[in-house]
């Protein structure tokens, strides 16, 4: 490993490999580093490493038998005469590989957690222009902790939350796989993560693992898989906000108009009454050929209110929507499956990184959402409605609290932001 640019040149804090004079950095983190190191100004350079997610490669294997811990593989470079433990700042991420696993730390925690028995250096994205060696000795890692202690977030996250970031090099800006990548980026802007990063290893094997534990349960490969194709298939969402709205989305067809609230509601009415007081009525259902079976009154009385409050919490959301410019007067959400793509788009990176799945697989499945998004809507700001909805459904309760502010901010991002792939990629 190493440059092999030439000699090192031996500075105040490490030694640094040799520099170039053009260089496309993957990310403003390797940017920054890039531009400190030029210029010889390493408190700069540690003050970019203190608010970064540092990465160290450890074996899949290694971690299965021994969850929960980290071991230190260090490599002979020449440029120090010495052991170095490689450590990798996001954008400088090689492509998930089925053996190896990266794990993600902030410079206080190496600070704090180096024993004695540890490589005497670390080098920072070996092979590349902004590679830098760094001693690690007592008096070093008292350097590091310095830096970390005035980091601006104190977590060791050179990004924080509303933030588009993404890939200049290393992930994709045109194409289908951008497009499914982008279907993704709400939820990646609030959380400040790289937008087109396929090759994604997010913040870490046992972040991510953790992630998909605590928020949908998965712990293996088949829990995953069956998770995805839901997604995919939009089957995750549900069936009655699809009920309402595919009410009033007939009633527009027929009308070639807005509906009313009250004409909403009473043809949704009239739609479950129907039903209900058609017993016998053979129907085609997944079970094959059956005969519908009468409903208890309750029952039917329930399910007519539980619409009818439901329809009420869109027209209000959907209100909201207009002040706040996220739909256009006159206009309404047709279906909320954007809220599954979006999903889908994510889980299949959460995936990858957990090592549930291959990058093929991934990107089949990043391109499945992105199909499925363009076939159901017709721009980039009817399916972030649509997206939207679906999930102030699920979360927010009428609150408009967080689950609703984090996505409004999230998509003026989003749609102003020159930068944004919803302002520099076509819908279709």
């Amino acid at each position: 490993m190493g440059n092999g640019e030439g000699p090192a040149a031996v500075s105040e804090h490490g030694v640094q490999g040799g520099t170039q004079t053009t260089w496309q950095a993957p990310s403003a983190i390797e940017r920054e580093l890039y531009e400190a190191k030029a210029r010889g100004d390493w408190s700069a350079y540690f003050d970019v490493l203190a608010r970064a997610e540092l990465f160290v490669a450890d074996a899949y294997s290694r971690l299965q038998a021994r969850p929960g811990t980290v071991l230190f593989t260090p490599y002979w470079y020449p440029q120090v005469q010495a052991n170095c433990l490689p450590i990798f700042t996001e954008g400088m991420l090689p492509a998930p590989h089925p053996e190896t696993v990266y794990l993600s730390y902030s410079l206080g925690w190496f600070a704090t957690e180096w024993e004695p028995g540890d490589p005497p250096w670390i080098v920072v994205n070996p092979g590349s222009p902004c590679e830098t060696f760094f001693p690690t000795s007592p008096a070093h890692r008292a350097l590091w902790s310095g830096h970390a202690e005035h980091a601006a977030d104190g977590e060791g996250r050179a990004h924080a939350p509303m933030e588009l970031r993404g890939l200049r090099v290393g992930g994709p800006t045109q194409g289908p796989v951008a497009h499914g990548l982008a279907c993704g980026a709400l939820l990646f802007v609030k959380n400040g993560e790289l937008w087109n990063a396929m090759a994604y290893h997010g913040g870490g094997y046992t972040r991510e693992r953790s992630r998909l534990k605590e928020w949908w349960g998965i712990t293996g490969r088949e829990e995953w898989q069956r998770i995805q194709e839901l997604l995919l298939s939009a089957e995750l969402i549900s069936g009655v906000w699809e009920f309402a709205l595919g009410v009033r989305r007939t009633l527009a067809l027929d009308f070639a108009g807005p509906v009313g609230v009250d004409h909403w509601r009473t043809v949704a009415e009239r739609v479950l009454r129907r039903t209900d007081a058609e017993p016998g009525e053979v129907r085609i259902t997944p079970d094959g050929v059956t005969k519908a079976e009468p409903r208890d009154s309750a029952e039917v009385e329930a399910q007519v209110a539980g619409v009818q409050r439901l329809i009420g919490r869109i027209a209000r959301y959907e209100a909201r929507f207009r002040a706040d410019g996220l739909i256009a007067e006159g206009k309404f959400v047709r279906t909320v499956e954007a809220w599954d793509y979006g999903r889908a788009s994510g889980m299949a990176r959460w995936g990858l990184a957990a090592h549930f799945c291959s990058l093929d697989e991934a990107e089949r499945a990043v391109l499945r959402a992105g199909r499925s998004a363009q076939a159901n809507y017709r721009s980039w700001e009817e399916f972030s409605a649509a997206y939207i909805l679906g999930r102030c459904l699920h979360f927010d309760d009428e609150e408009f609290g967080e689950w609703y502010e984090d996505m409004l901010t999230a998509h003026r991002i989003l749609t102003t932001d020159p930068e944004s792939p919803w302002l520099t990629l076509p819908w279709k």
